[in-house]
Parts: structure tokens; C-alpha cells; sequence
């Protein structure tokens, strides 16, 4: 999940590194030397069991998350009555501290967090036994989740640490005025050359830019375009691979469209909703998250966005990424992992439930059955009546997936540096990249992919 209908923003990156201290690539303190009883096997069972589990379970998560969680405790309730469940809305600002410092003491973390996707890597890497290995007790279920969050909430031993949540497959979100104007064909823009193409024109016609981006920061399309091309910062063994030709691709990319004066570089989240709203730029490269900040905060452009799938850098090439989403893990310190794996399991391996909170909170499943529901077929009045959740449904399994590492938090500080030098400053891409590579590296005191 990126963004909220009560309050949106994105999941940006916390310092996590600076709450742990001097962690580097090593597990100190609290809970990662506990034992490794929560190994998952004593959860084996557990769902089909439901007058065998009791007690309470206490959950921390925030915004419309904390909300689709605390609608479904009534139901859970019902089948599980000898559980009682709390929901805490901790707050987005300081979750990430929090679940971070209750790692590092091994104490005062509760039964259930929410951890984001590209957060979960950096704490299992640090704290490797600091939370409940649900791989035992989930076996035979991997085939019915998104392989990209499958894949992302697992470590290099198949352990599983957290339950995906929600997905952010990513499209061409598009104003189909503008491009009208432009006399741009929507069903043209199937390569990202042929976009640069139409952004010159719209430019030229209407004036209005091709995309707002903040090229400073997490918010970039780097990432976003690295991942569409299956590549990362790291390669599955852990060696940087920043200086990889799809990160040249993707960089020149953006130098292209920065050097035409395509990209409106406004400053965070609120400089790209307020700029959005203003009509600025004639596409928005995002996740389907963006449905719901469009939707709840700019109602008057109900009619004038369409959705298609990313432009592919090759005809045939993937045609989407993922930006988002996050998992449910039970840390090692929990008082009732039995119960706390019961409500996971209910919660987010329910076609219902996840149907439910997609519905009332635009929380995208990561649940694959759940996208055989009618409800991803409906026209969506806000889109023209474009079935546009269908169109994003059929993208989740096809993003290439993404290596998240100890040191991807590190390496994204560093990475976003750089982006701004080549698109701000005039480097050079191809000598940015090397450089970068070179500083992660020794950052990390980790091997070079390409040397």
C-alpha cells in the first residue's frame, strides 16, 4: 500500500540503518539470538483448529490499513470466539521506528505488524530470527499469492516472514483530455519511445508536461522502470549490479524526457497530488494505489483518467512493474503467535476478505483467487467506466521481481543522489552508474557485479 483515501502518501523509506545503530549486514541484539522455536511448525494446524486457540492478539498497523483489519475482527471473532483481537493504529510516521527498536531490545513488539514489502529484507537480514518463519505452516499456499511478494517476503533458506498483503502493479495512468488535444491515440503508446514521442508533441500543443516526478527522492520512476526490465540494485547472490545495462537504459530514459522539459520535478507527495489536480502533466507512471487518491481527493476529474499498461521498453517486453505493498509478520516475541498466525491467515487468504478490503479500502490483494471476483470487472465511473482494476489484476505475476537486500535502504539514499546529479546537474549516466555501483559497494562491503 502506497497511499490512503483518509490521508495519502507514499510508503517512503525511514532510516532504518540510524534507528539500528552500526547493524551494517551482521544480527545483533534482542530478538534475532532468541531460539528459533518460532519456527512455524507449531502454527501447522493451527486455521483448521479454531476451538483449540485462544487468547488475545494484538495487531499494529495504520491509516486505511488498521482500518480493513479492524472490519474484519467481527467475522474472525465468530470463528475464532475464544480470541479476542485489538487493533492499534500506531501511525504511519513512526511505525517503522518502533517495530525497529522493539527488534533491536527484543521486547515490546505485539502479536501482528505491518511491514512493508521493501522493509521486510533490511530487518530479517538484521534480525534473522526476529520474526515467526510462517513457511511450515503456510506449505502448499505459495501458488495463491503474487510470486513477486512471495518471493520479497521470503529469505535465501525459503523461510517465510510475513504473509502478503497487498500488491502495487504499476500502469499508464493518462488524461484522456489532454491527450485528446494533443491528438495522441492512447492505444499508440505501447514503448516507452513512442511515449517520449507523444510527450513532445503534447508538450508542443497543450503545454502541459508528460509526468510530475520528484527526482530527488523514493518517488523517482528509477526504481520503477530498473524493476519493469528485471533488474535491481542487487543480483539474487547480493553483489551490486547498479551499473547494469538496464539501469542505463532506464537512467537515459529520464534524461531523455528531463532534457525535452517533460518531467514537472515538484517536491514530495503533496507537490504530486497538488500538481496532478492543477492538470499539470498529461500521464502519471504509478501503482494502482493511485486509484484512491484520485478518486478521494480530486472527485471534479471524475471522467478525464484512463489507465493502460506501461509502455514496454521492447515490443513484447514486460509491460508493468510494482511499486508497494506490504505483509502482516508475527515477530518472535509475540505472546500468542498461535492465535496471531489464525488472524494472518483469515485475514489475507480469504477471497472475501480480501475482496472486501479492496472494496472499502482500495487495499489491492496480493491474495490471487481474490482477482477472479466480479468486483475487479465492474466499470468504474471515476475512469470513464473503464474496468480498470481487471486491467491491473491481469498485470499481478507479471512484474519481474525486485532483490531486496540488508543494505537496499543504504543503497536507495545513494541511488536517488545520484538520479538528481544526472537529471539536475547534466552527468553523464553510464559514469554515475559506475560510480554509484562503486560507493555501494564500499558502503556495504559488498562485491561488484560488474567489475
Amino acid at each position: 500500500m502506497r497511499t490512503t483515501r483518509r490521508r495519502s502518501r507514499p510508503w517512503q523509506a525511514v532510516a532504518l540503518l540510524a534507528v539500528l545503530g552500526v547493524v551494517g549486514g551482521c544480527a545483533i541484539g534482542g530478538a534475532d539470538t532468541a531460539p528459533l522455536a518460532s519456527n512455524g511448525q507449531q502454527l501447522v494446524g493451527v486455521v483448521d483448529a479454531p476451538d483449540s486457540v485462544s487468547g488475545n492478539v494484538t495487531v499494529w498497523s495504520w491509516d486505511v490499513a488498521a482500518e480493513g483489519l479492524q472490519a474484519l475482527v467481527p467475522e474472525f471473532q465468530k470463528k475464532y470466539p475464544k480470541v479476542s483481537v485489538t487493533i492499534v493504529d500506531i501511525g504511519y510516521d513512526n511505525a517503522y521506528d518502533k517495530i525497529s527498536v522493539g527488534l533491536q531490545s527484543g521486547s515490546g513488539l505485539p502479536d501482528v505488524v505491518t511491514v512493508g514489502t521493501d522493509h521486510m529484507a533490511g530487518y530479517t537480514g538484521n534480525f534473522p530470527h526476529g520474526f515467526v518463519d510462517l513457511a511450515p505452516a503456510a506449505k502448499g499456499e505459495q501458488q495463491d499469492f503474487d510470486p513477486t511478494k512471495w518471493q520479497a517476503s521470503t529469505d535465501g533458506r525459503d523461510r517465510l516472514y510475513g504473509l502478503p498483503w497487498d500488491s502495487g502493479p504499476v500502469g499508464l495512468f493518462y488524461r484522456r483530455d489532454h491527450l485528446a488535444a494533443a491528438g495522441v491515440d492512447p492505444a499508440s503508446l505501447t514503448t516507452w519511445q513512442q511515449l517520449l514521442d507523444a510527450g513532445k508533441k503534447i508538450k508542443a500543443t497543450t503545454g502541459k508536461k508528460l509526468f510530475v516526478d520528484d527526482i530527488t527522492n523514493e518517488t523517482s520512476m528509477f526504481p520503477l522502470l530498473l524493476q519493469q526490465q528485471g533488474a535491481s540494485y542487487f543480483t539474487p547472490d547480493g553483489r551490486v549490479a547498479l551499473d547494469s545495462p538496464q539501469a542505463l537504459r532506464a537512467l537515459r530514459l529520464l534524461k531523455d524526457m528531463q532534457d525535452a522539459d517533460l518531467i514537472d520535478n515538484e517536491k514530495g507527495w503533496d507537490g504530486l497530488v497538488s500538481a496532478t489536480k492543477s492538470g499539470t502533466a498529461a500521464t502519471a507512471p504509478t501503482a494502482v494505489w493511485w486509484t484512491g487518491t484520485l478518486t478521494s481527493e480530486m472527485p471534479e476529474l471524475a471522467g478525464k483518467f484512463g489507465v493502460l499498461p506501461l509502455p514496454a521498453f521492447d515490443l513484447g517486453g514486460p509491460t508493468t512493474s510494482n511499486s508497494g505493498g506490504s505483509t502482516l509478520a508475527i515477530p518472535s516475541q509475540a505472546a500468542n503467535s498461535t492465535a496471531a498466525w489464525a488472524f494472518v491467515h483469515f485475514a489475507l487468504a480469504s477471497r472475501s476478505n480480501a475482496v472486501e478490503m479492496m472494496r472499502q479500502q482500495g487495499l489491492f490483494p496480493s491474495y490471487l483467487p481474490a482477482l477472479s471476483d466480479p468486483f475487479f470487472d465492474e466499470p468504474q465511473p471515476y475512469f470513464g467506466n473503464q474496468p480498470v482494476y481487471r486491467l491491473f489484476a491481469d498485470m499481478v505475476g507479471h512484474a519481474p521481481p525486485f532483490v531486496y537486500t540488508t543494505d537496499s535502504s543504504r543503497a536507495s539514499d545513494l541511488v536517488h543522489n545520484m538520479v538528481a546529479g544526472v537529471l539536475l546537474n547534466g552527468k553523464d549516466p553510464a559514469q554515475a552508474l559506475r560510480d554509484t555501483a562503486r560507493q555501494i559497494a564500499n558502503a556495504t562491503g559488498r562485491e561488484l557485479a560488474h567489475d
